[in-house]
């Protein structure tokens, strides 16, 4: 944990965005200490004619869902949000002006993980 779902529009190279997935991992890594074995993301791209920042349709921009097991503070989550948004910024040049990051915290009895049990009875 925790699970990454990265919105960024389309057009980027297959270079950029597996630069753009390894740089999230390890931007999870280091601010929050996700261990990488559990950590999990993917990518979903948006046609730019889909997206609107500000009134502007096609505004290029990134949105990051992080769905978490409750238990990180306040410092932990911010240095979490900072580093995924630099990440975005250094691998395909989204501004971190337009990033945004939303956390989710879950029970740790509302997620299910490997083996099809909660992350609760997994001991997590």
């Amino acid at each position: 944990m925790p699970i990454l779902t990265i919105q960024i529009p389309t057009g980027y190279s297959k270079a950029q965005k597996a630069s753009l997935l390894n740089g999230v991992t390890q931007a999870a890594i280091d601010s929050i200490q996700a261990p990488l074995a559990s950590l999990r993301a993917n990518l979903v791209e948006i046609p730019p004619e889909n997206t609107i920042v500000s009134g502007e349709i096609g505004q290029t921009m990134a949105l990051i869902y992080v769905a978490l097991i409750v238990g990180r503070d306040e410092a932990q989550k911010a240095a979490l949000i900072a580093a995924l948004s630099k990440s975005v910024q250094e691998t395909i040049g989204i501004s971190t002006q337009h990033t945004r990051v939303l956390l989710h915290d879950l029970e740790k009895t509302d997620l299910g993980v490997a083996g099809g049990i909660s992350a609760k009875a997994s001991g997590r």
